[in-house]
């Protein structure tokens, strides 16, 4: 079910947990594979081309050196050659072309052809591997509409039956004979179709390389977005009831977000866990006070002097109402990173003074002061003086009228914590027995008195105090002998305006017996 709420031009649209899981998400392993496999197929592509037209280019550029080649090996031995028979210079065109091309070590798919103007005469020379058509063979001497261009070209590329030719001619007077033209052609298909043979071998495994190179993007990616799919999973089986679960986190970069989430869950969990706390605790600890406000509402008559008396417990029970409510709205803040906020260069002996004015009007007693830090520290003021004034209101509350009451300040080295400010109240009541000092500082934990009745109040006030301590990286002891007094020591780092730890012991600490 989808709930829509709209308000003048904007809707927001809300779909409980598990909604529209059928529907499948565009995967981030799809793109990225599908991008991989793009990106290689236009390299591959690319090299398959590119060394088709290097190839290509190379063969044709081989014909023509050694038609090029051939044309100046004619022309220097028309220019320097000597007839064997006669040991002069050559004087008969027939007899230039037949010793020159009786010389000749043709190359494969070469062929060399030698006209004498006057006579018609052809001299024909095919080397190894000339490619050949029909039943005849195709004779290069035999085409008479190439010899016609020949004559008026140098050279050029001609498509024949036996495929692709290049070739270029070479016109050669001979004193007193008839003008020579000689014709140097390459046949360059056979070569060419080992080019063609080799580019598609290189298609070949050019393909099957993309093949594999999806297959192992494919899992790669999976391997990677392992974490983001798992955050996925766990976020839609997380419910309010289960928050336990999390991601397995590996040993990647993508990992870090499995980690993050992970991180996330734990402070929704301690949230819910708080909240939960809050609602659990309020309900316990209000439970009685409206019961009694209710029993006493509904027992009221209209004796005024009843109703004098119902309303002062009324009022009580509201008091002390409000006093759980307040100490329970401290104690769920105590998890959030603003519930102590930390002031510069608090001057020690200043704040300590301002302690012992507070706490000397909370009961009759003898107030008194054992000693005084000196300097400044980096601390929570206000959370500090509240953590202090618990302990004092604990100590009047387990003292006698008249009873003494102590309050010092230190710098100590706490073997813990290290340098650190031990603010301590100390009191000649009844102290606390060893088996309760473990559980004193939990949640509505009470001591006993020695007569063996539990102490008053919601017991909350510890709890606070120890939250307050955490909150600033300390912590919060109790100590003393038992039925000679209880002393309550305050712990928390001592900082320096530099920002570096600094004490020293001018005060022991209670040891915790």
């Amino acid at each position: 079910m989808t709930m829509t709420t709209t308000t003048g031009t904007t809707m927001t649209t809300t779909e409980p947990s598990g909604a529209g899981h059928g529907k499948r998400p565009r995967l981030a392993r799809e793109t990225i594979v599908g991008w991989m496999v793009l990106v290689l197929f236009v390299s591959l592509a690319s090299v398959v081309v590119i060394v088709h037209e290097s190839l290509h280019l190379e063969v044709a550029e081989r014909a023509n050196d050694a038609v090029s080649q051939e044309i100046r090996e004619f022309q220097t031995f028309t220019e320097e050659g000597i007839d064997p028979e006669t040991g002069e210079p050559f004087t008969s065109s027939e007899r230039l072309l037949d010793v020159f091309l009786d010389r000749q070590r043709l190359s494969r798919g070469e062929v060399i052809v030698g006209y004498v103007g006057t006579s018609g005469r052809v001299f024909y020379s095919p080397g190894p591997g000339t490619p050949e058509v029909d039943d005849g063979g195709y004779d290069v001497a035999s085409d008479s509409a190439f010899l016609r261009a020949a004559a008026k070209d140098t050279s050029g590329t001609r498509d024949t039956p036996a495929g692709e030719m290049r070739w270029a001619r070479s016109v050669v007077e001979v004193d007193g004979g008839e003008s020579a033209l000689l014709i140097a052609a390459q046949f360059t298909d056979e070569e060419t179709a080992r080019v063609d043979q080799t580019v598609q071998t290189l298609a070949l495994i050019s393909l099957a390389a993309l093949v594999f190179g999806g297959v192992v993007s494919w899992l790669v990616a999976g391997r990677i977005l392992r974490p983001v799919r798992q955050v996925q999973e766990t976020a839609a089986e997380i419910t309010e009831q289960d928050l336990t679960r999390r991601i397995d986190v590996g040993d990647d970069d993508v990992s870090g977000l499995a980690t993050t989430f992970n991180r996330m869950l734990d402070r929704l969990e301690e949230a819910f866990r708080a909240e939960q706390r809050f609602v659990d605790d309020a309900g316990h600890e209000l439970r009685t006070p409206i019961t009694v406000i209710r029993g006493h509402l509904e027992l009221m008559d209209d004796d005024p002097e009843s109703r004098a008396v119902t309303m002062r417990i009324v009022s009580q029970e509201l008091d002390r109402m409000s006093r759980i409510v307040t100490d329970l709205l401290a104690l769920a803040k105590a998890d959030r990173p603003d519930f102590v906020r930390m002031s510069e260069d608090v001057d020690l002996a200043a704040l300590t003074v301002g302690l012992d004015a507070r706490i000397s009007a909370l009961g009759d007693r003898r107030w008194g002061i054992r000693e005084i830090a000196e300097g400044t520290t980096r601390l929570d003021p206000q959370r500090i003086t509240q953590a202090v004034l618990q302990l004092a209101q604990n100590a009047v509350q387990h003292t006698q009228d008249g009873g003494a009451i102590t309050l010092g300040s230190a710098l100590v080295t706490d073997p813990r914590i290290g340098p650190a400010l031990a603010i301590s109240i100390e009191d000649d009541g009844p102290g606390v027995p060893v088996a309760d000092r473990d559980q004193i500082f939990e949640r509505f934990a009470h001591g006993e008195n020695p007569d063996g009745t539990r102490h008053r109040g919601a017991g909350l006030g510890l709890a606070i105090v120890r939250a307050i301590a955490e909150a600033h990286g300390g912590r919060v002891d109790v100590g003393g002998e038992a039925g000679q007094g209880a002393v309550f020591t305050l712990l928390v780092p001592h900082v320096t305006d530099q920002g570096e730890q600094e004490g020293e012991e001018t005060m022991p600490i209670p040891e915790v017996s």
